[in-house]
């Protein structure tokens, strides 16, 4: 009997239903050609829910995502929505819930798409950032005193415990094994300011590299390595960091892969659900004109099948985006691709 995966959709926002679409379109060939099956449940959750019913993410919603094999997830943001909002009940509380303690980020550029360094291709930008996604300064500890006055204070604070620091470390040295290309590991911190965070970070990293003589490892102050990505991006191979220095230079990575419309991610638990997305997100002024880039959902989805074990599958998705954009897609950029958003995934499907 073929196996069976149960998939739970959050079109979301935006352009989020357009490319969540398009990247089923492509799932749906896939698994058809490899032998599998995916059995989608979709949920209702986002902006416009939150303005007809005041929900947010109801605790029944966050029981089903938990019972199923991985989450798709379109976008979230609406601009009627004050910022913050959809952000910290709906992403970062199934993040927290689920403990999705990785974001997995590729930074890849494929042949055909430009990107904006001199002299740089794919075989000079292809690495990976693992960035811890639970922690750091992203776990809303902190407050604000005497709010509105001369005299406030607002205190952010950054928590890094061992446990968290740790198996972000372990899954980033076990990741760069598998990945199997330079084999070596980047630690991305700030150890000359951030001491007492980054002590911590760095003595772990190379504690737990002992127990992986394979792998190469060295360090990097986080603005350097802003510098080295667009200066020498073949430096890297696989860079570790915190949640919000990830945050910033994956941002960075997706611009020198040709921008947002070809980025995708993974937010990982690798004993449980994962939730997988692109991250240009919910682009609102190009709702319902049939010119989003579906190409980072349906990159987005050949992770998802990676991290499920259906690597066959996942490979012959990246193969037919990487055959449509050297010979068929214009530009990566919304409006200017050649072909509208819907035709993008009818292309895909058809090469795999």
């Amino acid at each position: 009997m073929a196996k069976s995966y149960k998939i739970g959709v959050i079109p979301g926002d935006g352009t989020g239903s357009e490319v969540i679409a398009e990247g089923k379109k492509v799932l749906d060939a896939a698994s058809k050609k490899f032998g599998f099956g995916l059995q989608y449940t979709f949920y209702d959750v986002g902006g416009d829910r939150y303005l007809k019913t005041g929900e947010l993410l109801p605790d029944s919603v966050l029981a089903e995502f938990k019972a199923q094999d991985a989450l798709y997830l379109g976008a979230i943001g609406h601009p009627d929505v004050k910022p913050g909002i959809l952000e910290k009940q709906i992403l970062l509380r199934t993040r927290f819930e689920l403990e999705l303690y990785i974001n997995l980020r590729p930074v890849k550029l494929y042949p055909g798409v430009e990107t904006p360094l001199k002299n740089k291709g794919p075989n000079e930008i292809d690495f990976v950032v693992v960035r811890e996604n639970t922690e750091g300064l992203y776990t809303g500890a902190g407050g604000v005193f005497k709010k509105g006055t001369p005299d406030e204070i607002a205190i952010q604070e950054s928590i890094n415990t061992r446990k968290g620091v740790e198996r972000c470390l372990r899954f980033a040295f076990e990741y760069t094994r598998k990945r199997n290309k330079r084999k070596k590991l980047t630690l991305v911190g700030k150890t000359n300011v951030l001491t007492y965070a980054f002590d911590l970070w760095e003595r772990a990293f190379y504690e737990v590299g002992k127990e992986y003589p394979d792998i190469t490892t060295d360090y990097t102050h986080v603005d350097a390595a802003c510098m080295w990505m667009v200066k020498n991006p073949e430096w890297f191979d696989v860079a570790v960091t915190d949640n919000l220095f990830g945050d910033i230079i994956t941002d960075l990575g997706a611009m020198i892969q040709g921008g947002m419309g070809i980025a995708c991610g993974g937010n990982i638990n690798p004993h449980a659900v994962s939730m997988f997305e692109p991250i240009g997100g919910s682009a609102p002024k190009y709702t319902g004109k049939n010119q989003i880039n579906p190409l980072a959902a349906i990159l987005a989805g050949a992770m998802m099948l990676q991290i499920l074990g259906e690597e066959k599958a996942s490979s012959a998705i990246e193969d037919a985006v990487a055959r449509a954009l050297k010979s068929d897609i214009k530009s990566v950029e919304a409006g200017r691709m050649g072909m509208g958003t819907r035709e993008v995934g009818d292309l895909i499907a058809k090469y795999i």
